[in-house]
C-alpha cells in the first residue's frame, strides 16, 4: 500500500499532517505526531501583531480564545509575543523531528510579510503557508482590491524565498478558481482550501460582542470539497484540504476530490496526536476494501472532469439537492 504523496514540492510518507495550531508548540506533541504518523508539521501563524509588538492585538486574536472549549485547553500554551521565539522554536521542531516543518505566516502589510519569510527560511523551515486572513469589512473596500492584496503579498514574499510556499485562502471570494490561477501565475506552490473566520456572537445578558470559538465538523468539509474538485482540473499547483477533517472518510473524500494532502486540527485537539494513526489506518483500510494500490491512484478520482455527474459540484444540481427534502 503506497500512501506517498507530493505537496508543495515535498516528497511526503503519506497525505496527512496537522494544520496550523497550538499543537506543535509543544515538543512532546510533535513527537508523539510523528510517531502516530503525520507526514509534515505544520506551525501555527507568526501573526504581524507579535511582528509589531501589538500585545492588545495579541490578546484580540489569541487570549481570549483559549478557554472556549475544555477538551483543548491543555493544548494552549503560552503563545510567543515575538518572531525570535517563533523562529527559535522552529528550530526546536527542526531538531526534534526528521519529518519536514512548515511554517506559518500571517501580516498585515508587504514589509513585514517580505522580512519574516525570510527569517523563516534562515531558520529552517521547509515550506512556508501564507495565512492570508483579510475581511472586507469596509464599504469602500473592492473585490478587485482584496484579491491584488493577495497577489501582491504573494509575488512578494515569492521573490523573496526560495522555498516552497503556499497560500492559505478563504471561500470568501468572487471567483476562487480565477484567484488560484493568479497564485498558480505568480509560481506559488500551492493553496490551502480554506481558511475559517471566527463569527463574533453576542451576549444578550451583557450586551457585548463576544469572542467564540467552534470546532469544525465533517459538515465543514463539504465546502472544501467542491472547489477542491472544481480546482484540480485546472490547475496544476499542490491542494490542501484544510478544514472539517474528522474521520478517515473525511480524508477519503478530500483525496477523491483531489487533495494532494490534508490538514487535520480539530480532532487532534479533541482526541490527542494518537488520533493520526487511527486516521490513517481508516485510509489503509479504505483503499484495501475498494482495491485502491497508492494514494496517487485516488488524488482526483471524483474530480470535476472524473465525476459521473459533474453537475454535482455546480449549480446545475441545485434543483436536484433541493429535490432531496422530505418531510
Amino acid at each position: 500500500m503506497n500512501l506517498s504523496t507530493t505537496y508543495l514540492g515535498l516528497k511526503l510518507k503519506n497525505p496527512l499532517m496537522p494544520g496550523a495550531s497550538p499543537l506543535v508548540d509543544n515538543l512532546d506533541n510533535v513527537r508523539r505526531l510523528e510517531e502516530a504518523g503525520a507526514a509534515a508539521i505544520v506551525m501555527h501563524s507568526l501573526f504581524a501583531e507579535q511582528i509589531e509588538g501589538n500585545k492588545i492585538a495579541l490578546d484580540r486574536h489569541v487570549t481570549r480564545w483559549e478557554d472556549n472549549f475544555a477538551e483543548a485547553t491543555n493544548f494552549f500554551p503560552d503563545y510567543a509575543v515575538g518572531p525570535e521565539e517563533y523562529l527559535a522554536h522552529l528550530a526546536k521542531i527542526k531538531a526534534a523531528t526528521g519529518l519536514p516543518v512548515i511554517a506559518s505566516l500571517n501580516g498585515t502589510n508587504v514589509g513585514s510579510w517580505i522580512e519574516h519569510a525570510k527569517q523563516i527560511e534562515q531558520a529552517g523551515a521547509d515550506a512556508l503557508e501564507l495565512n492570508t486572513y483579510f475581511l472586507a469589512s469596509q464599504r469602500r473596500a473592492t473585490a478587485a482590491e482584496i484579491e491584488q492584496r493577495v497577489l501582491d503579498i504573494a509575488r512578494a514574499v515569492r521573490s523573496s524565498v526560495s522555498i516552497p510556499v503556499a497560500v492559505k485562502l478563504s471561500p470568501f471570494y468572487t471567483s476562487v478558481a480565477n484567484l488560484v490561477g493568479a497564485l498558480e501565475e505568480k509560481k506559488i506552490d500551492g493553496v490551502v482550501l480554506f481558511n475559517r473566520f471566527f463569527q463574533p456572537e453576542i451576549d444578550i445578558e451583557s450586551l457585548e460582542v463576544v469572542p467564540r470559538l467552534e470546532l469544525s465538523t465533517s459538515e465543514d468539509l463539504r465546502l472544501r470539497i467542491r472547489w477542491l474538485g472544481l480546482l484540480r482540473d485546472q490547475v496544476n499547483l499542490s491542494l490542501a484540504c484544510g478544514g472539517g477533517v474528522h474521520t478517515p472518510a473525511d480524508i477519503v473524500k478530500s483525496l477523491l476530490a483531489g487533495a494532494d494532502a490534508v490538514q487535520v486540527v480539530a480532532t487532534l485537539l479533541i482526541r490527542g496526536p494518537e488520533r493520526m494513526g487511527e486516521l490513517l489506518k481508516g485510509l489503509t483500510e479504505w483503499m484495501e476494501a475498494h482495491e485502491y494500490e497508492s494514494v496517487e491512484q485516488m488524488i482526483g478520482a471524483l474530480s470535476l472532469r472524473n465525476c459521473p455527474d459533474s453537475e454535482a459540484y455546480e449549480r446545475g444540481n441545485y434543483l436536484k439537492t433541493l429535490q432531496l427534502w422530505r418531510e
